[in-house]
């Protein structure tokens, strides 16, 4: 008989150090937990994209090593925190190996825990929706490029696997790129709600 217990397992660096694509897709349904001044927030992953080494031309990775990009190039399992259009900060999960650069970008997930933390942070959101889109994402979650480089398997910020589980994980091509546009390496949750887009984007592609 099962005790009605919900296990909450932290993801080890193992689970990063895998081929992009199949880190992409396990992160979803994983829970994104952030402790932030004893506050606690965290997220179910509903959709994410994989950017995989200087071969990728939507990689950031594909001008070859900067100051910019440098924690791609570590090992899996830290975080890499950019800051676009100057105005959104997007979160990536580092995967693989040392000096092979690629992550995994969060696109969109769904709020658990901490909501009127993320309602604090993020007062202009439409219908609750503070997080599907991953400059909304980070917004309500207060991420910064301050915390850009942490340990994913620490204590600040880290992936649980809570035993939920995915019925169906739909993959199409990637969003609001100019190059590499027919990789289908954009995945999410079929039954989601907190996509970022129209989940048809790509099916046709």
């Amino acid at each position: 008989m099962s005790s009605g217990v919900i296990r909450h397992k932290k993801l080890n660096r193992d689970f990063y150090l895998r081929p992009t694509l199949e880190v992409a897709q396990d992160l979803l349904g994983k829970y994104l937990v952030y402790n932030n001044n004893g506050q606690k927030i965290s997220v179910r992953l509903v959709e994410v994209e994989a950017y995989i080494g200087e071969d990728d031309p939507a990689c950031h990775a594909a001008v070859g090593k900067t100051a910019r990009n440098e924690i791609m190039y570590g090992t899996g399992g830290f975080s890499y925190i950019y800051f676009i259009y100057g105005m959104y900060n997007c979160l990536n999960i580092v995967t693989e190996r040392v000096s092979y650069p690629a992550a995994v970008l969060i696109r969109g997930a769904e709020p658990i825990e901490g909501i009127e933390i993320m309602q604090e942070n993020y007062p202009g959101a439409k219908n609750g929706r503070y997080t599907d889109g991953p400059g909304k994402l980070c917004k309500a979650l207060g991420l910064t490029r301050e915390k850009n480089a942490l340990d994913l398997t620490g204590n600040s910020l880290y992936l649980e696997n809570r035993d939920y589980k995915v019925k169906k994980i739909i993959k199409t091509i990637r969003i609001g790129i100019k190059k590499a546009t027919r990789c289908q390496w954009r995945f999410f949750d079929a039954d989601s709600e907190f996509v970022s887009v129209s989940k048809k984007i790509g099916l046709d592609n």
